[in-house]
């Protein structure tokens, strides 16, 4: 954790992964954030048991943060509410579409009341459109899409295996909220913020969207391959292990014929000239490349490929990357103890092992918050 943000205030009333990761950044940042619960708490505290009976989006996604479980039907528990973002910088929401507007806390009219305050809506089709008041969840999203349609094998179509929406998501919110405080820093003045998963994950697809739509190109799904560049992709070795390499342009295409595949020649091969037309030969240069690597053990394909200078990998699995060299961990305490979770990709002024604030219990600060904050009178936009 850094203090960049030390002093600023948020106040999340938030469930699930993408809200949550928004306002855990921010709290790994310093800021302090009050994590509104209802009374049964946030129900991304249920998804599992596997880390000492707590879920692992949980404790993932709330260290840092205090909690408060407030009912927000009730009049009492609003004006609770209501005088913990009088006091806020940021105030962060991704509840069902239209809720948090009928308890009376839309983003626009608490900027009216309260002119330095920052909003940020997140949701799953956003404010407007034909779609916008349905519930939606990352693996709708990532079929609604196209993403689900362009990840897989020729048997099918998948889901990419973490919540890449909601992070998504969260990644653009948390981007945003920190240009909407370099803003307020010069103009005295708060930003509402809309970000919804759609929007999100539809940005990371323009590359797809936009080979269809000006050369009819139609990404397919190649598995453990990249779609685009060829070759770039997981083979197997003799001795059982998959090892993944790329081919990025035509310097390292010439490499890797020469000193990997020890046949030069196929650089003049037809077909073989360039990346379009190597995609269009992909059995054919695979059936070669697929001979080479079965003829050599994991370790000695990886050494001629860096001999090569060509990018390469494992094709780890999980226990893999729990095991992994250059994986970074830190300790975190949750409510059932200390557990290691994977340390922040960001790293300041070279300190690699920053101290991560705990994960908080259902309520644990409902009554220090409570007394903290006593309700006070509604303003009106003209105090």
């Amino acid at each position: 954790m850094n203090n960049a943000l030390e002093g600023i205030t948020v106040v999340a009333v938030e469930q699930a992964v993408a809200a949550p990761y928004v306002s855990s950044r921010l709290a790994d940042a310093g800021a302090r954030v009050i994590k509104v619960e209802r009374p049964e708490g946030d129900f991304a505290r249920n998804y599992d048991k596997l880390v000492q009976g707590q879920s692992a989006y949980f404790v993932w996604l709330n260290r840092g943060k205090e909690s408060i479980c407030l009912d927000l039907t009730a009049e009492e528990d609003r004006a609770v509410l209501d005088a913990m973002i009088a006091e806020a910088d940021i105030f962060i929401q991704n509840l069902k579409p239209g809720s948090i507007k009928k308890l009376g806390f839309g983003s626009e009219d608490l900027r009216n009341r309260f002119p330095r305050l920052i909003t940020c809506d997140i949701s799953g089709f956003g404010d407007g459109g034909v779609y916008s008041h349905l519930k939606a969840y990352d693996l709708i999203l990532q079929a609604e899409t196209g993403l689900c349609a362009i990840t897989g094998t020729t048997h099918g179509p998948a889901r990419v295996g973490v919540s890449v929406c909601d992070i998504s998501a969260g990644m653009t919110a948390l981007c945003a909220i920190l240009q909407a405080l370099f803003e307020r820093e010069r103009t005295g003045r708060g930003k509402g913020i809309e970000v919804s998963l759609f929007d999100a994950i539809a940005d990371w697809m323009n590359v797809p969207v936009l080979q269809f739509d000006y050369s009819g190109y139609q990404t397919v799904r190649a598995g453990v391959n990249h779609p685009s560049l060829m070759p770039y992709g997981a083979y197997r070795c003799a001795d059982g292990r998959d090892v993944i390499f790329s081919v990025q342009n035509d310097r390292e295409w010439v490499n890797f014929c020469a000193e990997f595949l020890k046949r030069p020649e196929l650089t003049r091969r037809p077909g073989f000239a360039d990346n379009m037309q190597r995609l269009g030969n992909r059995a054919e240069l695979d059936e070669i490349i697929v001979d080479r690597f079965a003829k050599m053990s994991s370790d000695r394909a990886m050494a001629e490929l860096e001999a090569a200078g060509l990018a390469y990998g494992r094709l780890n699995q999980i226990e893999d990357l729990s095991k992994h060299p250059h994986l970074r961990r830190l300790p975190l305490a949750t409510p059932t103890g200390d557990i290691e979770v994977i340390a922040p990709a960001a790293i300041f002024d070279s300190v690699k092992m920053p101290t991560l604030r705990p994960v908080p219990a259902l309520g644990a600060h409902s009554e220090a918050i409570r007394n903290e904050f006593r309700p006070l009178p509604r303003r009106s936009a003209q105090e």
